[in-house]
């Protein structure tokens, strides 16, 4: 049986007695390319009746730093789309394996709340840990060494002094390799069942609710405990599917398919 890394700092997040509803959604992984699925989000976020909209990381296909958004005219589209949501509603974002550089300047323009990696929302009677999920895919030892690397401050700093351009190109190689992953038919690991445990041990909550591995299911740990995976987005090409995962004040939750 392997050694179990630590679990990370916890953030918190205590809900108001206002909220009733609260829609969790990741891996929409937008980009230019993709407009079905911006428009569907964009539709989402204009129309949902939830007081909370927490993004669970990949939200954007790559992130290569907040200087972009002034020369890309797709990524203004995205801060409007979260300028007009965040005056309405408690707009959250965690970061995600795609865009775990989005800085805090550009969320604070946004008006949108950073997340950390793991967070637990306490609502009333309701402990839930909220995580994008790769931290816990531990069975990916290779993607698990990289994650250490460019997590680093170190290393995000020096990539982040970078010429746009040389970084636009950077991101441009990294996600190539990515989808020749992906054609190549490489099964991607899963959650580890025995970590996911630990953190919600350690969080003292019964339900973990994670996104990135692009497998939606509901997954029970045994002794109480539960184990929710967000669906992906992808509109514009097969598989098409789009869904959120709407929690509600009194303990139970409905997965909804964009129609």
């Amino acid at each position: 049986m392997h050694a179990l890394p630590p679990t990370p700092a916890i953030g918190q997040l205590k809900a108001p007695a206002s909220w009733q509803t609260v829609d969790l959604i990741s891996d929409l992984h937008l980009q230019a390319s993709e407009t079905a699925t911006f428009e569907a989000w964009r539709h989402h976020m204009a129309t949902t009746p939830a007081q909370a909209v927490l993004m669970l990381g990949d939200l954007f296909e790559v992130w290569v730093g907040d200087d972009a958004v002034a020369h890309d005219p797709f990524w203004q589209q995205c801060a409007a789309v979260l300028q007009q949501t965040a005056p309405n509603h408690h707009v959250g974002f965690m970061p995600g394996n795609r865009d775990f550089l989005v800085g805090p300047a550009f969320l604070a323009a946004c008006g949108v709340h950073a997340l950390n990696d793991p967070t637990l929302l306490s609502w009333g009677d309701q402990r839930i840990l909220l995580s994008h999920g790769d931290a816990l895919c531990l069975g990916d030892t290779a993607y698990q060494s990289f994650r250490q690397q460019v997590r680093s401050a170190a290393w995000q700093s020096e990539f982040l002094a970078k010429p746009l351009n040389e970084r636009l190109a950077l991101a441009r190689a990294m996600r190539t390799q990515s989808e020749s992953q992906k054609q190549s038919g490489m099964d991607y690991a899963d959650a580890d069942t025995a970590l996911c445990v630990q953190w919600l041990s350690q969080a003292q909550a019964n339900r973990l609710i994670h996104g990135h591995t692009h497998r939606p299911a509901d997954h029970l740990l045994g002794d109480g405990l539960k184990r929710q995976v967000l669906s992906d987005w992808s509109l514009d090409h097969a598989p098409m599917r789009a869904q959120i995962l709407r929690l509600h004040a009194d303990g139970s939750s409905e997965r909804i398919d964009w129609r």
